[in-house]
């Protein structure tokens, strides 16, 4: 009974007198017993160690955020700087030839400055500001820039500039190259004084490590093609033979190319058997667009679509190039159906247009005499930010002058008037023939004027077309006096120094 309600009902602790307290009851009474309520003291300890935490969290927040500031304080104070450095550097590299007598400017500077020269052909300036840098004192030099000069001085035609550099570069002490020499012959090359460029070769072959290669031999025969002279071409690629030197994939692209442009097409058909004769010679997309012009601009439409075809078919893939030359012969030829195909070909496999292909498809129409369309992809070249040319402005005039629209040509010149087209010789002309054509003479003289205030002075072409146009309306007098113009200023004025006639 005790333990029974010892168990269910404990009595108060002053009723069980006959029992002594042990362990065995006091741990039901310390289960039992309900816990103390925490004091005043326990609760200000543990807001005090909150407030604490807050408090540390709160100043690293602060010093989290005041870092951050400072960081991007530094970096645009460290932006502007840096803009402010470049500034400072561009402006002294486009005043660098002023700076004569300068000994400390800074290399990049100097450099920098050098080589935008050299890329823009300021051949001029590019001699200023490398006389400039062979005076600062950390200059040393350096033929790699010396090989730069001379081949920018041979694309500008200033060879007599590029052997005087030749020779410096010996005097400073860098010994001659095979680049070097390469570089100098090209330079007489490009501006057709083969007697000095043969007689660099013969030099060439009697100096010590600098023996002519395939690339030296390249450049000269490029020279001798572009002002058709096939002997020196052949006694080229015959001294290549006795030297045993092998013409490699730009040699025959090179041969290819000039005699498919001069319409040589056996010279042009037995470089390429010769080519594929060779084992490690191979034809490449440059050698399929060769050919493939060489057919399409004379109008042999089914030989350039087998060329086409065989060399699609031995897996030579065509790229932009290709697909502009086959528009072109299409246009020309007037097989708008097939330049359709090729248009709708290229958007179906993503080929990006160029300003060329734009121009190609402009031209065609303008010649077919779809004037909308014309105008539609004239547009659509805006659109795509694809900036006109003179050459698209060319067809637009002419196209517009064989329709009758001389309002239509208006406005190609209000475009050009808000545009920055750099116009030439060519566009005026085309110019000058449109309003011939149309029998707006007020206006074809008036193109006169503006070839002055453009700058750009009237050609052989000019003065004949105006002829033309005189003499189809029978206008004697004007005709008599164009002339006379051209038989007194004759050989004796360059064509930018002549008048314009008085009408």
């Amino acid at each position: 009974m005790a333990s029974l309600l010892s168990s269910t009902q404990p009595l108060p602790p002053e009723f069980n007198r006959g029992r002594a307290p042990s362990t065995k009851t006091a741990a039901p009474r310390a289960q039992t017993t309900p816990h103390p309520q925490p004091s005043s003291a326990d609760s200000n300890t543990k807001l005090a160690v909150v407030t604490e935490r807050q408090a540390a969290e709160l100043k690293r927040l602060k010093h989290k955020e005041s870092k951050d500031r400072k960081e991007e304080t530094n970096k645009k104070i460290a932006s502007r700087k840096a803009i402010s450095v470049v500034l400072m550097r561009e402006a002294t590299k486009s005043h660098i030839e002023k700076k004569k007598g300068s000994k400390r400017l800074l290399p990049r500077t100097v450099l920098e400055a050098l080589h935008e020269r050299i890329t823009a052909l300021r051949w001029e300036s590019a001699l200023k500001v490398f006389q400039l840098l062979q005076e600062q004192l950390w200059y040393r030099p350096n033929p790699g820039v010396y090989i730069k000069l001379i081949v920018m001085l041979g694309k500008c035609k200033q060879p007599e500039k590029a052997e005087e550099l030749f020779q410096a570069m010996i005097d400073e002490g860098c010994g001659v190259s095979h680049e070097s020499y390469t570089a100098l012959i090209s330079a007489y090359g490009r501006s057709s004084l083969f007697d000095k460029a043969f007689s660099l070769l013969e030099q060439m072959k009697d100096t010590p490590d600098c023996q002519p290669d395939v690339h030296t031999y390249s450049i000269l025969i490029k020279s001798c093609l572009h002002v058709f002279a096939y002997d020196r071409v052949q006694a080229l690629l015959s001294d290549m033979e006795t030297q045993h030197i092998r013409p490699n994939t730009i040699t025959y692209n090179t041969l290819i190319d000039a005699y498919g442009k001069s319409k040589r097409f056996a010279e042009m058909e037995s470089t390429l058997v010769a080519m594929l004769s060779q084992r490690d010679c191979e034809p490449d997309v440059w050698t399929m667009n060769s050919v493939v012009r060489a057919f399409g601009s004379s109008g042999q439409i089914e030989t350039m679509e087998k060329c086409f075809e065989r060399f699609h078919s031995a897996g030579i893939q065509p790229n932009i190039m290709t697909f502009n030359i086959l528009l072109d012969s299409y246009g020309k030829a007037g097989n708008y159906k097939k330049m359709s195909a090729v248009m709708e070909y290229m958007q179906k496999y993503h080929y990006s247009w160029t300003i060329v292909t734009y121009n190609v498809v402009i031209d065609a129409f303008g010649r077919a005499g779809d004037l909308t369309q014309m105008e539609y992809l004239f547009r659509l070249m805006q659109s795509e930010r694809i900036k006109p040319s003179c050459v698209t402005l060319c067809s637009l005039v002419r196209a517009y002058g064989i329709a009758g629209k001389p309002e239509k040509i208006g406005g190609v010149l209000h475009f050009v008037e808000n545009s920055d087209v750099k116009l030439d010789a060519v566009f005026f002309n085309c110019l000058v023939d449109a309003y011939g054509r149309l029998g707006c003479f007020t206006e074809m003289k008036g193109v006169l004027e503006m070839m002055e205030q453009k700058g750009c002075s009237p050609d052989k072409i000019t003065y004949r077309t105006m002829i033309k146009a005189y003499s189809f309306n029978k206008m004697t007098g004007h005709v008599k006096e164009l002339h006379e113009l051209l038989q007194s200023a004759g050989s004796q004025m360059s064509w930018s120094q002549r008048q314009k006639p008085d009408f």
